[in-house]
């Protein structure tokens, strides 16, 4: 596990005259924040003798029986008993890892990917191998060579780990005719899918897609989270995993933690029973599709000639690739010089690439902020133009390794 080198960067781009374009808050300030404070006060005084007790390492019933309606929106039908509630979906990915990875096993991948997964990963000592994405998601072709060339060396993977919605950092969509060919490849290999789904219902346009895991129940184990739809402080994931699976689970969250926290799961549970949730985040889509399409329409009027970047149809991020001989790792200490930040992209490889790419983040900021945003970035990148023109490229920064953003950046 690795510090990273960007930490100190970030510090200094909390403060309030720096245009964050870098993390990935969800904003509860949308949130009915009195009825999610009288539910509060409501299970405290009626139910605190339960709420405040240990729980079962699995989860709360109720919880889990609420989260598999939840999935059913994206086509998954699931049973309650094979639902594990998780501190956040990141304490499902570790546990996830921790079940199935030896050092120097090997996981595959999407490229780019979650920087978070990449901790994940290296902490365990895994090979990570980065399978292609273009726009319309991974490329199953690309699968296909990876699992073919570690067949080949005697070797197979353990998982292949793919956020296939709105996904972080790319902001790309799985499409649905490539979601049968992944299934398909990776049934044929017999490979595990590992579905991280934390953005699925924050849809801004177009129709949404099955989840894989509904079309492959003994083939994926699924990830979800209530902290974009709901809120991060709660800390309340899942996984959906297959029942052999299900179990090793539970006995890894018994060791990691022993139990969660009883409170916040009945918090969250009689906010699903009591609340329009659905509405809710029909709420949060509106004010997050303004702040995306703010933030779409400052990069087209700006962004100078040799950029370009993904046009997400939800979730949070955008992800964008700098003109020839540009470096954005190199380039952030100026950005926030001139008061606006970002996330590199090289935090989201796991070899050294990413050199070109930023990740940019439209859920926080309000509209106005984000162009101002933009627009500083803009001047930041023009300034590395000229200085690449001059001088044959712009100064990069020394090539080390993708050090990963920190941690409160999602």
């Amino acid at each position: 596990m690795v510090a990273s080198e960007v930490r100190a960067l970030f510090a200094v781009a909390s403060r309030p005259e720096v245009v964050s374009l870098a993390g990935g808050m969800p904003n509860v300030s949308a949130l009915p924040l009195d009825q999610v404070g009288d539910i509060v006060r409501r299970v405290a005084t009626e139910q605190g003798a339960t709420a405040l007790q240990y729980g079962s390492a699995q989860g709360d019933p109720d919880l889990r029986e609420r989260i598999c309606e939840v999935m059913a929106l994206e086509g998954i039908e699931a049973a309650a008993d094979d639902v594990i509630v998780t501190v956040g979906s990141q304490q499902a990915l570790d546990l996830v890892t921790r079940v199935f990875v030896d050092p120097g096993d090997v996981v595959l991948a999407e490229a780019p990917t979650y920087v978070t997964a990449i901790n994940t990963f290296a902490a365990f000592q895994a090979d990570i191998r980065h399978v292609a994405m273009d726009g319309l998601g991974v490329v199953p072709e690309a699968l296909e060579e990876h699992l073919e060339a570690l067949a080949a060396e005697g070797r197979r993977a353990k998982f292949f780990y793919t956020v296939p919605n709105f996904q972080n950092p790319a902001g790309v969509t799985l499409t649905a005719e490539r979601r049968r060919r992944v299934l398909d490849i990776c049934h044929r290999h017999g490979l595990l899918v590992l579905e991280d789904n934390p953005y699925g219902l924050l849809r801004y346009e177009g129709e949404a897609e099955r989840a894989l895991r509904a079309d492959a129940p003994d083939n994926v184990i699924y990830l979800g989270s209530f902290s974009k739809t709901l809120s991060p402080g709660f800390r309340i994931g899942w996984a959906l995993a297959p029942s052999a699976v299900r179990a090793k689970l539970v006995l890894a969250a018994e060791s990691a933690m022993l139990s969660h926290s009883t409170f916040n799961q009945m918090v969250v549970g009689r906010y699903l029973a009591e609340h329009p949730w659905r509405e809710q985040i029909k709420e949060f889509n509106e004010m997050y599709r303004e702040r995306r399409d703010a933030m779409l329409a400052a990069l087209e009027a700006l962004m100078p000639a040799g950029a370009s970047w993904t046009r997400p149809e939800g979730g949070f991020f955008v992800w964008l690739t700098l003109p020839e001989g540009l470096d954005s790792k190199a380039m952030l200490p100026r950005a926030v010089s001139e008061r606006v930040a970002y996330v590199p992209g090289t935090g989201f490889f796991a070899d050294d690439e990413g050199h070109r790419n930023m990740r940019l983040s439209f859920c926080y900021p309000a509209p106005a902020e984000i162009r101002e945003g933009v627009r500083r970035l803009v001047g930041v990148i023009e300034n590395e133009m000229s200085l690449r023109d001059t001088f044959g490229t712009a100064p990069s920064a020394p090539h080390g390794g993708g050090e990963a953003p920190t941690p409160d950046l999602p």
